[in-house]
Formats: C-alpha cells, structure tokens, sequence
C-alpha cells in the first residue's frame, strides 16, 4: 500500500480533511495488518476554532503534538476510557488537525472483534459488526489505538499510516461537527466530512432548520 507523503498532510485542513474520505487506515503490529477505509472525519482549524483543543492558542503537555510537524498522529482520550486518532496537519506552530470519526472495516476483521467484543467476528450481529468503527473511540478500541503508544507517532512510519485508496468515485458530504454544542459559532461550521451513503458513518446529518 502506497504512504500518503508528508506533503498531503502539510495542506491547508480543510482540504486534508477532504481528501481523506477513502484513504485507508493502516496498522501493522506483531505480523498482523489491520486496515479500514476512511469514511467520516472532522477538521478542527486550531487558535481561530473555538471546537478546537488549541483554540485560543492554548498549549498545554496534552496537545504539544499539534503544534507539531504535519504527518504525525494526536491521540487522545475522552470520557476518561476512548483514544481518538487525529492527523495533524499544515505545519509546526500551526496547531491544526483532522480527527478520523469512522471507518469501514476491511483486513483484519478477527482482530477488531476481539478488540471491540472479545468475540469472533461471525458471531456478532450486524449491529456489532456496524459498530466495530463507526465512531472515534470505537475505530480506536478496533485498531489497538491508545494515546500512551501512538500520542506523537509519525504516520510515515511502518506501522501505522494512512494510505491512498483503491482510487473509486466517493461523493463527499459535509455537515456541522457533532458533539461540540457549547462552542459558539464554531458548531456551525460545516467541517464535517462523510461519504455519502456510507453505513459505517457514525452519525446521519440533521436537516436543516430551513429545509
């Protein structure tokens, strides 16, 4: 599989976070290769992104990776148990990132049903096999992400990265991110990108308002 280079992640986010819809997710570990198709992300445009971790520009030990070299994986944990993988992006001292939200699972089924359910794969419901990865913390449990091991790895490495996809048309929707409620205007941003149709995609879009 062929590494998107450095220089994909060093553009603006927007774009990255665009593009990434059909890249494939890769981790190698212990002579087992997992990969997913990514199918759902967010971009979050640090200082001037009140959804943001470096908003503000806020620096603290727990988002130094993103003010770091474009390229290299920002994981963290929320509620305390989930790690979420994010791509940094643009460029270092411009603390800015896409966070991976779901993937379609694709080589190493076994393993991620192991991760996520302590199950064999053929035996979950297809409710379960949707939920392998159709969330941050979900496509994180699946891949054996945590924030200890990969918080900081460069995603040019061998065992983990991302790369290009089988090259299929994937019409890319955009919607408000979601979770992030009490971040004024910035929840309104349509920095949410999903293939369209996809059912690993972890939320449907709300209609609008005025639709």
């Amino acid at each position: 599989m062929q590494k998107l280079p450095r220089a994909f992640f060093q553009q603006p986010t927007l774009e990255v976070a665009n593009a990434l819809i059909g890249k494939r997710l890769v981790h190698q570990q212990e002579g087992e290769t997992l990969v997913a198709k990514i199918v759902e992300v967010e971009a979050y445009k640090g200082p001037d992104d009140r959804a943001a971790h470096t908003y503000g520009g806020r620096r603290t030990p727990r988002n130094e990776t993103m003010f770091g070299e474009a390229g290299h994986a920002y994981v963290y944990l929320i509620y305390g148990i989930h790690h979420c993988i994010n791509c940094v992006t643009v460029g270092p001292e411009y603390p800015e990132g896409v966070l991976l939200r779901a993937a379609e699972p694709l080589e190493g089924l076994e393993t991620m049903a192991k991760n996520r359910f302590q199950r064999p794969y053929n035996t979950l419901t297809l409710p379960q096999q949707r939920q392998l990865t159709n969330g941050p913390g979900k496509l994180g449990q699946a891949f054996g992400i945590t924030k200890e091991r990969y918080n900081g790895y460069d995603l040019q490495s061998d065992s983990l990265f991302i790369a290009e996809g089988s090259g299929e048309d994937i019409v890319v929707e955009t919607s408000p991110r979601v979770g992030i409620d009490s971040s004024g205007e910035a929840r309104d941003y349509p920095w949410r990108f999903f293939e369209k149709g996809q059912p690993y995609v972890s939320k449907r879009p709300k209609p609008r308002a005025d639709g």
